[in-house]
C-alpha cells in the first residue's frame, strides 16, 4: 500500500484529516536573515554563550529555552484507554498532551516516546536526556512500575518530575470534591470516601485526599477491598492499606459503598443503580471512567446530590487539563527543584475557588476553558514552592 493510499483510506475521518503531518512544529524564536544574525545565532558567537555556561552552569535557564520546556515521556505501555499499543502508536497522545501545554499555558513541550519498558532502562534514558528539560512529565505508563519510575527521577533530578496520570487526576479530584462537599454542607474531613481502581489514578487520589484531610477512605481493586493484612498486596497497596480503610472493611466494594458519603471510580467497573440508592444522602458520584462511565449520569443523579465524570459532555468534568498546564507553569516560574505534596493541595485550591458563589450540582469544577485557571494555579504552586524551600527563583 502505498503513501498515498493509506491516506485516502482515512480522508472521511476529520481525526485523521485533523493529524495529518503531526499536530506539533518548532519555531525560532529570532530571526537569523543575514551573515552577521547567523554569527551570532551560531558560530562564532554561540560559542562565547556556552564558554558562559560552562563556567557557570546556572546561566543555562537564562540563555536556552531549558527554563521553558517539558519533555513528555511515555513508553506507550498504558495509553487512554487502549492499553499497552506500543510508543509510535502512543505519539498522537503524546503530541496532543504537548499542544495543551502550549494552548493552556505557554510552555513548549516535547514528545519523547521510548522504546524501553524496563524500570532500569526508562529511568537511565529520562536522566541521560534530563540536561535539555526545565522539567519532565510521565505519561501513559503503566502501574505499578510508574511509581518506582516517578520515585527514581524525583530523587536523581533537580527539576520537576510530574506523573499526571496520578496528580493531574487527583489535583482536579481534590478540588472538585471540596466543591462537592461545600455544596451538599460538608467539608472533606466530614466524608466517607469509597474509590474504586488501586492504579495510579486511583493510589494518587487516595493519597492526596488522606493528605487533604478527608475524614475516612476505603479503596477497592479487582479482588475487593483492600484492608491491612490483605494477602498478595503489592508494596504500593499494602502501602494503601497502612492509610486508608481505617473501618478495616472487607469484602465487596458494593458492601463498601452502602452509607458511604463518596464514590469515585477510577476503573472500568459499573455501579449498579441499587448500588448508588444504598449510599448515604446527599452523596457525590464520580463516574470518571472513560469513555464509558461506571453508572451513566442520568441514572445517578436520581439518587446523588452531585454527579461529575471524566466526560466533556456532561457537567462536571474531571479533567487533567485543568491541573498540569498551570503545575508546570508555576514549578517552571520558579525554577522548581520537585513538586511537593503542599503545591499539588494548593493547585487544588486554586482550582476549587475559581467556582466561587456560582457553585452548583452541575458546577462544582471550572471548565477547561476556563481562561483563569492556568494563571490561577501558576501562581499558587510558585508561591507554595518558595514557602516549601523547593523554588530557585
Amino acid at each position: 500500500m502505498t503513501t498515498t493510499d493509506s491516506h485516502s483510506r482515512f480522508d472521511d475521518d476529520p481525526a485523521f484529516v485533523l493529524h495529518r503531518g503531526g499536530k506539533l512544529r518548532i519555531e525560532g524564536t529570532v530571526e537569523v536573515t543575514d551573515h552577521e544574525g547567523l554569527a551570532l545565532a551560531y558560530t562564532p558567537g554561540v560559542a562565547r554563550v556556552c564558554t558562559a555556561i560552562a563556567d557557570a552552569p546556572e546561566l543555562v535557564d537564562a540563555y536556552t529555552w531549558k527554563s521553558s520546556v517539558v519533555a513528555v515521556v511515555t513508553d506507550g505501555s498504558a495509553v487512554l484507554g487502549l492499553g499497552d499499543i506500543g510508543p509510535q502508536a502512543s505519539l498522537p497522545v503524546m503530541e496532543g498532551k504537548a499542544l495543551l501545554f502550549r494552548k493552556f499555558a505557554g510552555v513548549d513541550a516535547v514528545p519523547m516516546a521510548l522504546s524501553c519498558e524496563g524500570v532500569d532502562d526508562i529511568v537511565e534514558t529520562v536522566e541521560r536526556m534530563a540536561p535539555s528539560f526545565g522539567g519532565v512529565n510521565l505519561e501513559d505508563i503503566s502501574a505499578p512500575r510508574c511509581f518506582e519510575i516517578e520515585r527514581r527521577l524525583r530523587e536523581r533530578l533537580d527539576i520537576p518530575v510530574f506523573h499526571d496520570d496520578q496528580h493531574g487526576t487527583a489535583i482536579v479530584t481534590v478540588a472538585a470534591l471540596r466543591n462537592a462537599a461545600r455544596l451538599t454542607g460538608r467539608s472533606i474531613a466530614d466524608l466517607r470516601v469509597v474509590v474504586s481502581g488501586a492504579g495510579a489514578a486511583g493510589v494518587a487520589v487516595t493519597k492526596m485526599l488522606v493528605d487533604g484531610g478527608v475524614g475516612d477512605i476505603a479503596v477497592a481493586d479487582s479482588k475487593g477491598m483492600i484492608y491491612a493484612g490483605r494477602e498478595g498486596l503489592t508494596p504500593i497497596k499494602a502501602e494503601i492499606a497502612e492509610i486508608s480503610n481505617r473501618a478495616g472493611v472487607r469484602g465487596s466494594i458494593e458492601g463498601a459503598l452502602e452509607g458511604a458519603d463518596v464514590f469515585i471510580g477510577l476503573s472500568a467497573g459499573e455501579l449498579p443503580e441499587s448500588v448508588v440508592a444504598s449510599m448515604a444522602p446527599e452523596a457525590i458520584v464520580f463516574a470518571m471512567a472513560n469513555p464509558t462511565p461506571e453508572i451513566h449520569p442520568d441514572v445517578a443523579r436520581a439518587h446523588a446530590a452531585v454527579v461529575a465524570t471524566g466526560r466533556s459532555d456532561f457537567p462536571n468534568q474531571i479533567n487533567n487539563v485543568l491541573a498540569f498546564p498551570g503545575v508546570f507553569r508555576g514549578a517552571l516560574d520558579a525554577r522548581a527543584r520537585d513538586v511537593t505534596e503542599a503545591m499539588k493541595l494548593a493547585a487544588a485550591d486554586a482550582i476549587a475557588d475559581l467556582v466561587g458563589d456560582d457553585l452548583g450540582p452541575d458546577y462544582i469544577i471550572p471548565s477547561t476553558f476556563d481562561s483563569r485557571v492556568v494563571p490561577a494555579v501558576a501562581e499558587a504552586v510558585a508561591a507554595q514552592a518558595r514557602r516549601d524551600g523547593v523554588a530557585r527563583a
